[in-house]
């Protein structure tokens, strides 16, 4: 549907916002009605109908439920409307906004916004509607842009799911897991599917910065600035302008650089070094770090007003062994990328094999499942990968001498893996436990099985 032709209902107790949107669209939708109290929304749908809906996610009202976004939701639903609904919703609802995107809503706009991307998403929205199945849970990876992120598994499709919904959306993302678990493709597949597609994708790994290059990576200089500033030179954010910037490593930056970066954030005018003059920047922010998040915010460790910047929708990406299903999955995907690159195209698992695969428990998660199949299809003397053929990370493992492949059996391997965890916690048994994938009871058992 055309947004000329569209009627747009805004609900919304702000009186500044209302009329914010209404000026805004004016000249862009058929009609715009707008409606500051939502008691009002059933002789609203009862008069008119709609083609979409602004809903704010919370009002001044008698609704005593803590998420009236929800409320009103449903109740737009009960009455039979056929209208697109898109929240209105602040940094503190995010996680009901994401709610309410399994309750029906096609998409959610995050306070303040830009005048173009509110503008784009009512747009794309309008443009979808009728062509989705609002019940269907299980979404496909092939719907997620990027061909190594992959998964059957409930929390791949959890993650494929809030993918689809939050790309579209201007929204500050954090990603969370471990390192080898993927964080970077997720970030790729969030730009890829966004209104910002046909921009640039800037990757910065920011925990690799030092403190001297960090703002001149980030930020830019003019030239003369410092000692070897030949040439007046755009930092990352300039470069991202009107694109995806992406943080990698970001629970491993400095209190000082967080100070820099937050500075950035709030007023989004970027200051070359050496420059006088600000530039304004518009990006969408998406940072990574395997840092979890009760660690990050250790308010020694870094600063909150940061976290709350850039955390507006959170995804936790699990580990591999967590994700059993996956395995084989990943597996059977790696073995036909390198078979093809390495001239092999016949190669295949067998089922001794896919046992081992499933019975480890990848320390390097899925970078080091991709390292070991690669190494066993450039090894393969025959079209079957066998048990055999499929030797792990001593790196990952913990296993000193490398050079000694009577050492790298799996018993080896999980001895070592276990002793390393750990020691890693100083001897708490539930950290370890819980790092290892494992009960409490189930590491004992091991403990006990190798004398540890």
């Amino acid at each position: 549907m055309n947004l000329k032709n569209a009627s747009v209902l805004v609900i919304d107790d702000d009186q500044d916002v209302l009329t914010a949107v209404r000026l805004l669209l004016k000249t862009e939708a058929g009609s715009v009605v707008i409606e500051k109290n939502p008691e009002n929304i059933r002789w609203l749908l009862s008069k008119q109908s709609f083609d979409l809906i602004l809903l704010d996610m919370n009002f001044n009202s008698s609704i005593n439920t803590g998420n009236e976004g929800l409320y009103w939701l449903r109740k737009i639903k009960e009455l039979g409307s056929d209208a697109a609904v898109i929240m209105i919703t602040a940094y503190g609802d995010i996680d009901l906004a994401v709610r309410s995107l399994k309750e029906g809503a096609a998409d959610f706009m995050v306070k303040p916004w830009h005048n173009e991307r509110l503008i784009a998403s009512i747009k794309e929205t309008l443009k979808q509607k009728g062509n989705t199945q609002p019940d269907e849970k299980v979404i496909s990876s092939d719907s997620i842009i990027g061909t190594e992120l992959l998964g059957s598994s409930g929390p791949m499709q959890d993650i494929f799911y809030k993918v689809n919904k939050i790309a579209p959306t201007d929204a500050n993302i954090l990603i969370l897991g471990e390192n080898g678990t993927g964080k970077d493709l997720i970030a790729r597949a969030i730009h890829q599917q966004s209104l910002r597609k046909d921009k640039a994708f800037v990757k910065v790994d920011v925990g690799a910065l030092t403190e001297s290059l960090f703002e001149s990576e980030l930020f830019g200089h003019k030239k003369g600035a410092f000692t070897d500033a030949k040439e007046d030179r755009a930092g990352r954010f300039e470069s991202a302008n009107g694109g995806t910037l992406f943080l990698d490593e970001i629970g491993n930056i400095s209190l000082h650089q967080q100070a820099k970066l937050l500075t950035v954030l709030q007023n989004r005018m970027v200051t070359r070094l050496g420059a006088n003059q600000a530039t304004p920047i518009d990006i969408r922010l998406i940072c990574a770090t395997n840092v979890p998040l009760a660690e990050l915010a250790n308010e020694n460790r870094f600063r909150k007003d940061l976290i709350y910047r850039i955390n507006t929708v959170e995804i936790t990406v699990p580990p591999l062994r967590k994700r059993q299903e996956d395995i084989v999955l990943l597996a059977r995907h790696f073995v036909q990328q390198y078979a093809a690159k390495y001239l092999k195209p016949m190669l295949a698992l067998d089922a001794s094999a896919t046992e081992k695969l499933k019975q480890y428990h990848y320390p390097g998660n899925v970078r080091e499942l991709q390292y070991t199949i690669e190494r066993a299809v450039i090894m393969a003397d025959s079209d079957r990968l066998s048990a055999a053929d499929l030797i792990f990370s001593p790196i990952e493992a913990g296993v000193a001498e490398a050079d000694e492949p009577d050492e790298l059996n799996l018993s080896i391997i999980e001895k070592n893996a276990i002793l390393k965890v750990i020691e890693k916690h100083n001897g708490n048994i539930t950290k370890a436990a819980k790092e290892l994938g494992l009960t409490r009871t189930a590491l004992y058992r091991r403990l006990s099985k190798y004398d540890i």
